[in-house]
């Protein structure tokens, strides 16, 4: 039974830093972080493939970095300079298929976990 389990959310001032987590059950060569503001589509925010290759939403690009530790199956995302508009549940993703261009994408990944809120005010 696979499981992805985020940690980290909370609530920040505009301009703070948060750090989220994301612990799999097992090894998976492409991971990612999506977001999902009320009444919006969820939307890839970042991304490591298999190859290695990051990606950055340009929404966020210079503000994220997604790192990934494959010896301890887990994922994380360092968000500095935080908006308002950066408030949303955010979810880990992965799967063991190379993503490629197409990284940004809900169908590309196989598995989700529940998500954890981040809110800035």
């Amino acid at each position: 039974h696979v499981q992805l389990v985020e940690s980290g959310g909370g609530s920040v001032r505009a301009g703070g830093s948060l750090t989220l987590y994301c612990a799999a059950s097992r090894f998976f060569p492409c991971m990612g972080w999506f977001r999902q503001a009320p009444g919006r589509e969820r939307e890839g925010v970042a991304a490591i493939d298999s190859d290695g290759t990051i990606r950055y939403a340009d929404s966020v690009k210079g503000r994220v970095t997604i790192s990934k530790d494959n010896a301890k199956n887990s994922l994380s995302l360092q968000m500095n300079s935080l908006q308002p508009e950066d408030s949303a549940m955010y979810y880990c993703a992965a799967t063991p298929r190379r993503n490629g261009i197409f990284w940004s994408l809900v169908s590309a990944y196989d598995y989700w976990g529940q998500g954890t809120q981040v809110t800035v005010s």
